[in-house]
């Protein structure tokens, strides 16, 4: 059984992995065999974050790059390619927040959520995918979605636009790479005890709302999505395809 989800051998890229989910999703690929590529746009939080899985003796690098500049995305894989690294597991997990009414929302704020949440994982996706479907041996591509890609919210339209359209990208990345044995999924996490979700969790009222409102009554912690992480990067879910799965504690259940 434990071969099912062992991952020796593979090269796992996690998006936006400094700090946060990304960072638990590295670690936590990093602990079931995968070599983890770490990435940010600060390269010394990205390399503090590598000193940190490698004191856990974890096999861990970086690369720091702005993942919604398709030039820069480029320049990256063409250097693992010289390198001779090749990429088996992408993680899209970078993100960002901007609450706002729709009605007071700028455009150029509206475009960078966008950009960041949604057009990153295409731009980074097909470099990954290009290269997967070149080699004939398959891969694994795991988008980060929200609770915002199944209900919205007010104040975060942007924001539940792009992780909408995740879920719609990771189906049509399905239709057209499953045939190559690559299998694109998502995981869309509840409310998290996260730095970005920092403001919610002192906001005494949200705060009561959200164990309010869930079943679970609690918080979500980031290791929580490691193991939802790894069964969709191994050999366990090698016939599962196009599909997002919600690690919410119950709370779309009972909506």
């Amino acid at each position: 059984m434990t071969q099912l989800f062992d991952l020796k051998g593979r090269t796992a890229l996690v998006t936006g992995s400094a700090r946060g989910i990304g960072f638990a999703l590295a670690e936590g690929l990093a602990g079931a065999g995968a070599r983890v590529i770490l990435n940010g746009t600060r390269a010394d939080t990205v390399a503090e974050a590598v000193a940190r899985l490698e004191k856990q003796g974890l096999d861990a690098q970086g690369r720091a790059f702005d993942v919604t500049s398709e030039a820069a995305v480029i320049e990256a894989f063409e250097q693992w390619d010289a390198d001779g690294i090749q990429i088996d597991i992408l993680i899209n997990n970078a993100g960002i927040q901007f609450r706002k009414p729709l009605v007071e929302l700028e455009l150029s704020d509206w475009q960078r959520v966008i950009d960041t949440n949604l057009t990153s994982a295409f731009i980074v996706a097909k470099q990954a995918a290009k290269r997967m479907i070149a080699r004939g041996q398959g891969g694994k591509i795991v988008n980060i979605g929200s609770l915002t890609s199944e209900g919205a919210r007010a104040t975060v339209g942007a924001y539940t636009a792009a992780k909408g359209g995740i879920k719609m990208l990771t189906r049509a990345m399905s239709a057209e790479w499953a045939s190559s044995n690559i299998q694109a999924n998502a995981i869309g996490p509840g409310y998290i005890l996260t730095d970005m979700n920092q403001p919610l969790i002192e906001n005494a009222s949200f705060d009561a709302w959200v164990k309010s409102s869930n079943p679970s009554q609690r918080w979500g912690r980031p290791d929580e999505l490691v193991g939802t992480a790894v069964y969709l990067a191994s050999a366990a879910s090698s016939y599962v395809n196009g599909q997002i799965i919600y690690v919410d504690g119950g709370w779309l259940a009972v909506l």
